[in-house]
């Protein structure tokens, strides 16, 4: 018992540090993003967007603001997205749908390196992950009960002062800080804790049939499990482990970027979203559904070209 008392407090101790410098990183760029993105709207930029990109997503169920929200989200996090979505405060149908359109594509820089690295295509893994959030969004908008609200949304709700947005923007990120100083310790505590006690090695074996299901080799369950558990920038590590070790080889690395591109960190991400109301199954299953349609989708490929070597 004492041992484990320690152990779990060392596995605590060391996760802490870590866990206080990612959240300093996500939120140096969460807040200067937030803000900026405050001043595009309140200056008429987002809505010059809009004007645009309202065509495309309108097909989507979505105002055409949304690709604001969906570009950042290429190019940051969900952290960020959490922080303008609560400025823009979207119905929870048009919220859900763009959500889940930047759960599929978000962090293309850190993540596409990591896909890279392990043996995937940086161009395939985008044109995927974009082609990935379209199509997700088109089936929600199909199956999702209601429809498009035709009111036009704004994250600046207090009046024409710029000190008033100001205001609101300050009383926004401050609650989107402390929930991602919070968030990111818990995750890499309960990280932390799960390897010192070896409780991921131990789910291995009974997620076999779910990995074939899937299509994927067992070699990737331990990555996969990582993955969904805590994403792809923070599980990176370990991905990358395992295929330099030659744990897993970089074919069966590429059939599991094949779907962690489209559906990861099914946990951390989707609870951040719990924040503005939005229902955690819609977040989940289409991600999912679409990332083991890729894989076979892969798999096929890969034996129809194998085929054609052979000819």
């Amino acid at each position: 018992m004492n041992s484990w008392y320690h152990r779990t407090a060392e596995s605590v101790n060391k996760a802490i540090p870590k866990g206080i410098k990612t959240a300093w990183w996500l939120i140096k760029i969460t807040v200067p993003v937030s803000f900026a993105v405050m001043l595009l709207d309140f200056y008429g930029i987002l809505t010059f967007i809009a004007s645009y990109t309202s065509p495309v997503f309108n097909l989507l169920g979505l105002p055409g603001v949304a690709a604001v929200v969906f570009i950042t989200s290429i190019f940051t996090n969900i952290y960020s997205v959490v922080a303008i979505l609560a400025l823009l405060g979207l119905p929870m149908r048009e919220g859900t749908i763009i959500a889940v359109m930047c759960l599929v594509s978000h962090g293309f820089l850190i993540e596409s390196a990591v896909m890279k690295k392990t043996g995937s295509s940086v161009l395939r893994m985008v044109i995927l992950r974009l082609t990935g959030s379209f199509a997700v969004a088109a089936l929600l908008n199909l199956i999702m009960p209601g429809e498009m609200s035709q009111d036009v949304y704004s994250m600046v709700k207090t009046g024409n002062s710029l000190n008033n947005a100001v205001i609101h923007w300050l009383g926004s990120i401050a609650e989107t800080v402390i929930k991602i100083l919070i968030l990111v310790n818990l995750l890499l505590v309960f990280q932390q804790i799960m390897e010192e006690f070896g409780w991921i090695k131990l789910i291995n074996k009974p997620l076999s049939p779910v990995m074939k299901l899937l299509g994927l080799p067992p070699e990737t369950t331990l990555s996969w499990v990582v993955a969904n558990l805590i994403g792809l920038a923070y599980g990176s590590a370990i991905m990358i482990d395992q295929t330099e070790k030659g744990k897993m080889s970089r074919k069966d690395a590429d059939l599991l970027n094949h779907h962690v591109a489209l559906s990861h960190s099914q946990l951390e991400d989707p609870l951040l979203f719990l924040t503005l109301g939005y229902a955690m199954h819609w977040l989940m299953w289409p991600r999912l559904l679409i990332a083991v349609a890729a894989v076979w989708l892969r798999r096929l490929e890969i034996r129809y070209l194998n085929k054609g070597a052979t000819v």
